[in-house]
Formats: structure tokens, C-alpha cells, sequence
């Protein structure tokens, strides 16, 4: 699935460059108070002055455009610093005020810019799922990509999806692959559950092969897949940034694909089910060979127990437990 234009500021950048338009990308480095975005968030700007994506509430847009386009011209990054007051934060719409680091760099030629071939390495593993971090020293402007498992403050970065300043005094921008939610089991729960998992940044995908269940009608704009869950699921490869929730309560469709996903990278594998239904899944796993361990990575019944009935409440318990699953581990 496409990134949405907000979440593809980098790509953004690199045609903008490649047209021949020039290009900077604005990033936040680091905030203090209450400032909006948080580090790592992003504001591509043309060399005709068009922005994409944010770097505050509003209240500094405007200046970081200005220095960006001066970048383009002196082909020098920098880094600014901005404090947002009390009554200018309230005009914008924010509680109270605080205080950001925002990086702008122009993409292209010049000894402090973002070479092209770095923003395209960057762009590349974007495309392909690959998470990777930008690692920019502001002195002296040295730059570097880095992937998983070559420093394990990057790691652990990596792992909370968090962008930020390390003691050395360097500036790690993480770019984590999108977050996904494979749903197998085109049941009412999953109509509310895909809508608020794309609320929360995830990209869905519905899989039954019950074709009258799965239908365009009942579930508008998802993507579903029509094929048996563990040939589906298999294909899709679920990595680190993907959650795997089954729901038909059908051992025939749900068995399959919870032994693919308790086999795969997935950070979270929920299954619907009554606590006496789950008794009788694991006794069906520990036959089939998977260790208790294994079979421990299943959160069933699934969801928070917050005493949810409607599908939606339901759905918001599932989504409750993913999140609190990714971010705290």
C-alpha cells in the first residue's frame, strides 16, 4: 500500500529535486514543552516555496520556509531553534508554549547538503520495508544510514519508533517501515477494528476466503484477500511493525493462520475466542508441535478486558492492547 502524502516526505523530496524544482527537508530534532510534533517530524519545501508535512502547530512554518529556501540558495544546512510563548501557542490552537529544534537541510550539491544518493538510499529501503535511521553529526555535517543491529542505541531506538539526540551529540531520525494490521475473518468486529487501526497509522489488510462475508460492501476502501489465511498471511511476510488479530472463531480458517503468524516476525498475535475455545486452541498448537513458548505469544481472549460488549467497544480493546503490546513492549 501507498504511503500517505504526510508520511511520505522523503519521496516527496526527492522528485520535488529530481524535477529540477530543488528541495529541503525540515526535521525536528528535539522538543521541550509542549511543543506539537514530536522529533523526527518532517516538512518537505520546494524551491518554489510548496510545503508537505509539519514541523509544529503552525506557529513556525512559515520561518523554517524562509530558511529552507535560503538553504537552497547558500546550499547549507542548518539547525534553528524556536521558542513558541504562551499566547502564540494559544492562537494556534496549543495549551501552552515550548520550545523545538527543527534541522533543515537542502537536498543536492554542496558540502552540508543531503547528497541525493543518501536521500534515494534512504527513499529505497523506505520502499522496500527496510527499516533504516538517517545519523547526522551537526558538526561538521557527517552523515550516515544505519540499519537494525549495527549499534544498539539505534536498536532500541528502532524498537520505540522514536527519533531523537544521542549522548555523542548526534541526531538519529528513525524510519520505521508502516505499521500493519492483518485481520483474518471478515466478522462484524472487523469492520470497526481496520477503521480505527487506520486512525492509529495502520495500513489493513482483511483476509476470508468466505467471498459473501468479505465483500466490498461491508468493508468499502480495505484491501481483502480472498485466499486461504495461512497461503495469505505467508505471502504478506508479517515483520516487526505488523499485528495479526484472527476473529472467525472457525478453527478450519483461524488454525492455519495462527501458525504462520506464531512462526513470523508479528509483534502482536490476538485471537478471538472464549477462555474455554482458547483451552482447546493450545491443546490443538501443543499437538502440532509448538512449544509453550510459542503458544505464549497469543493474546486471547483478545483485547484489554474493559468489559467491552458492542463490536466497537471490542474493537477498541483489541486496538488498546496492540498499542500498549508495540509501545511498551
Amino acid at each position: 500500500m501507498e504511503r500517505a502524502a504526510h508520511d511520505s516526505l522523503p519521496e516527496i523530496a526527492l522528485d520535488w529535486h529530481r524535477a529540477g524544482r530543488g528541495a529541503a527537508l525540515a526535521t525536528v530534532m528535539e522538543t521541550w514543552g509542549s511543543a506539537p510534533r514530536q522529533a523526527g517530524s518532517q516538512l518537505a519545501i520546494s524551491g518554489e516555496g510548496e510545503i508537505m508535512g509539519s514541523v509544529s502547530g503552525g506557529c513556525v512554518e512559515g520561518a523554517v520556509v524562509t530558511e529552507a529556501l535560503a538553504a537552497l540558495e547558500d546550499r547549507r544546512s542548518r539547525v534553528l531553534t524556536f521558542g513558541v510563548s504562551d499566547e502564540t501557542a494559544f492562537a494556534v490552537g496549543l495549551a501552552c508554549g515550548g520550545t523545538i529544534r527543527v534541522l533543515v537541510e537542502p537536498v543536492g550539491e554542496g558540502a552540508e547538503a543531503l547528497p541525493e544518493a543518501m536521500l534515494a538510499e534512504l527513499v529505497a529501503a523506505r520502499a522496500a520495508r527496510r527499516p533504516v535511521a538517517m545519523a547526522l553529526r551537526p558538526e561538521g555535517w557527517a552523515r550516515a544510514l544505519i540499519g537494525p543491529g549495527a549499534e544498539a542505541a539505534v536498536d532500541a531506538r528502532f524498537r520505540a519508533d522514536r527519533s531523537g539526540m544521542e549522548e555523542d551529540g548526534r541526531f538519529i531520525a528513525v524510519h520505521n517501515p508502516p505499521l500493519r494490521l492483518i485481520v483474518v475473518g471478515a466478522v462484524h468486529i472487523a469492520q470497526p477494528l481496520l477503521q480505527m487501526a487506520r486512525l492509529c497509522g495502520y495500513d489493513g489488510t482483511l483476509i476470508d476466503p468466505r467471498s459473501a462475508f468479505g465483500s466490498a460492501a461491508r468493508f468499502p476502501g480495505e484491501v481483502i484477500l480472498e485466499d486461504w489465511p495461512d497461503e495469505a498471511l505467508a505471502a504478506l511476510a508479517p515483520d516487526g511493525r505488523t499485528a495479526i488479530v484472527t476473529l472467525t472463531h472457525d478453527p478450519k480458517l483461524d488454525d492455519p493462520a495462527i501458525r504462520v503468524a506464531l512462526r513470523s516476525g508479528g509483534f502482536y498475535l490476538g485471537c478471538l475466542g472464549s477462555t474455554r475455545t482458547h483451552a482447546k486452541r493450545v491443546e490443538r498448537l501443543r499437538a502440532e508441535g509448538f512449544t509453550e513458548a510459542e503458544i505464549a505469544r497469543i493474546h486471547a481472549p483478545v483485547g484489554l478486558d474493559i468489559g467491552a460488549k458492542s463490536p466497537a467497544e471490542i474493537a477498541v480493546s483489541v486496538m488498546a492492547q496492540i498499542t500498549a503490546v508495540l509501545r511498551k513492549g
